[in-house]
């Protein structure tokens, strides 16, 4: 399917009001709160909505989805969280640690998959890896444990490296942890740090206003709100002639320079298993959290030559895809 066609089917899917859905026999329902926009998630919604075909769960046939997005706005997950548990979906899909708390604080019972979280249990999501008990499980991005790779492949491709900006939402406790590794890895480069703090798609502007000729290279701290806004950011980072380093490949995808971390297809094709399980039975407190076990590094050589920077042949041909 064209992802023009499947975007526009997928939002007509989810156009349709809870309660004519209720007037319906009953299937089995997954609630899939999406942390962004159907467009910036199309391919890992395409890919969990695959794997579960794979298994046998055929939306509208054995088993429902009702799909709502909260478009990079913490608020909102509170607000869906709450219409999922009023209409008593079977299990619940939340991608990112602020969508996965808004849903454990809505519910103790109904089970609640996360196909990403950054530390669920340094951010207390989940109390043990291995066993976490209650409602969660899922996939851990293990995000903090690549900061510092992310910055040695930086420093690879901007030797002069002295200055580093790091842009992170602060409302995130993953991103703020993410932060403190990044920061620590620094020091050991003797690399001068100075992190910007948002909270809200208007601090973007304001951030790069304030760090234009402070910085020789952007880390920026993935989060919803900075996929939201990607588009955005990479336009100003573009302008300002600096290289970008990101966690996901999404973001090169959009114009960043490049990015090292989870393939996050895979771990959504990975969270479809999990909700396999959950509704044929299992309990979500016995299912091991687990890492992830694909990873991309990915370049994006047009930004390279639209900011001026010169990327060695060695440096690209270690990368999983070069965009040129």
């Amino acid at each position: 399917m064209r992802r023009r066609n499947f975007i526009t089917l997928l939002g007509g899917a989810t156009a349709w009001p809870l309660a004519a859905r209720a007037q319906q026999p009953k299937l089995p329902t997954i609630g899939y709160l999406g942390a962004t926009t159907p467009l910036a998630a199309s391919q890992m919604f395409a890919a969990f909505v695959q794997r579960l075909r794979e298994l046998g769960w055929i939306e509208g046939r054995n088993v429902g989805i009702e799909v709502r997005w909260a478009e990079g706005r913490n608020e909102r997950y509170a607000q869906i969280a709450s219409e999922f548990v009023q209409f008593r979906v079977d299990v619940i899909v939340a991608h990112g640690n602020a969508a996965v708390a808004a849903a454990k604080q809505a519910t103790s019972v109904i089970p609640i998959i996360f196909p990403v979280a950054g530390d669920p249990l340094g951010t207390g999501l989940v109390s043990n890896l291995g066993r976490p008990g209650g409602n969660i499980t899922g996939l851990s991005l293990q995000q903090t444990d690549l900061a510092a790779k992310r910055l040695e492949l930086l420093r690879e491709v901007v030797p002069s490296l002295r200055r580093l900006a790091i842009m992170a939402n602060v409302g995130n406790p993953a991103s703020v942890l993410e932060t403190g590794e990044v920061q620590a890895a620094a020091r050991t480069f003797g690399v001068e740090v100075a992190i910007f703090e948002i909270r809200r798609a208007e601090d973007i502007a304001v951030t790069f206003q304030t760090l234009k000729d402070r910085a020789d290279a952007l880390y920026v701290v993935g989060d919803p709100l900075i996929v939201a806004n990607s588009i955005r950011i990479n336009t100003w980072a573009h302008a300002a002639r600096l290289p970008t380093m990101h966690g996901t490949r999404e973001y090169v995808d959009t114009g960043a320079l490049m990015s090292y971390g989870p393939n996050f297809p895979d771990l959504y094709r990975r969270a479809a298993e999990y909700v396999d399980r959950v509704l044929r039975g299992a309990k979500p407190g016995d299912l091991p959290v687990e890492q992830p076990t694909k990873f991309d590094f990915v370049v994006n050589l047009n930004t390279a030559k639209a900011i001026g920077l010169t990327i060695p042949e060695s440096f690209l041909l270690r990368a999983d895809e070069v965009i040129e």
